[in-house]
């Protein structure tokens, strides 16, 4: 039992590895090159990547993931069809607005949609999950809000260096959310590895 809780903890931070390598790569040769064609061919490379060795890692696809994977690969098309570096800096905008509305509309319902996404790793009551939901959903507002006053007020370096810091800052967030998860755990449940609210580019 425990060797399987080490294997599932141990396969989360892989995928978050695995998802983060995406925008990392992005902005390596962004700044490398600096040329934001180019990076954007980095960046749909690693997208699907990603998408590739999360599913050979888990034998699934998260659907968070998933999500972003796919989003990062048609708004890289089009950067690329198009020539243009604004379909990949809104696509941060657009993913972020999405989760942001799914999170916070469900939690309005009376709905927990991380819940779906997260029920997997750990049990908790509705309502600390309705909590969490909110939490997230606020996070995702967050993010798509400090995008767009990014991208419409700073020229593409600061732009990139602003995406890089939304990883850690994700990492950052997710931590502290682990003591309200552990309060409202099972007595005697292991805590999961938190979900960072960022699945990559």
């Amino acid at each position: 039992m425990d060797e399987q809780k080490t294997k599932k903890k141990n396969a989360a931070w892989v995928r978050t590895a695995v998802d983060y390598g995406a925008p990392i790569a992005f902005a390596v040769s962004y700044f490398t090159t600096r040329n934001f064609q180019t990076a954007t061919w980095v960046l749909v490379a690693a997208s699907a990547v990603a998408l590739i060795v999360g599913y050979a890692v888990e034998r699934r696809v998260a659907l968070l993931p998933l999500f972003s994977g796919v989003m990062a690969l048609i708004f890289g098309a089009l950067g690329l069809v198009f020539h243009s570096d604004v379909f990949v800096k809104i696509k941060v905008t657009v993913v972020n607005g999405a989760l942001a509305a799914f999170m916070i509309g469900g939690a309005l319902m009376n709905r927990a949609p991380l819940k779906a996404l997260m029920g997997e790793a750990m049990q908790l009551p509705d309502v600390a999950w309705r909590t969490l939901t909110l939490r997230y959903g606020a996070y995702f507002a967050s993010a798509a809000v400090l995008n767009e006053i990014v991208r419409l007020t700073q020229d593409t370096d600061n732009w990139v260096k602003f995406r890089v810091a939304l990883l850690p800052l994700a990492i950052i967030f997710s931590l502290t959310q682990v003591p309200f998860m552990m309060k409202h755990m099972a007595k005697g449940e292991e805590p999961a590895a938190p979900e960072p609210p960022d699945a990559g580019f």
